[in-house]
């Protein structure tokens, strides 16, 4: 089967996902002061709601690359071409 989906870009490809603080930085860039404020309950749950929006968002994109790169296995699998044969007819 072919695999046609981009492999996701990290910068820091050893990171760990870790739990996001509760905290928010606000700058003000005319005094140069720098504060660190928690997180109210509001901006938590909003935060929350947005991470499980982008997660199902992302998973629905991913599900859908995939069932394109199976048709495209099928077809070629179908024709009897390799992995190679269909790159180069794809370009």
């Amino acid at each position: 089967m072919f695999n046609t989906q981009p492999q996701p870009f990290t910068a820091f490809p050893n990171h760990k996902e870790n739990k996001m603080a509760d905290t928010k930085i606000i700058v003000n860039c005319e005094t140069g002061e720098v504060q660190e404020l928690e997180l109210t309950a509001e901006e938590v749950a909003q935060r929350e709601a947005d991470a499980a929006a982008y997660a199902a968002q992302k998973a629905e994109k991913d599900a859908a690359a995939q069932a394109k790169a199976d048709a495209k296995a099928a077809i070629a699998d179908r024709l009897g071409l390799s992995a190679d044969d269909l790159a180069t007819l794809l370009g």
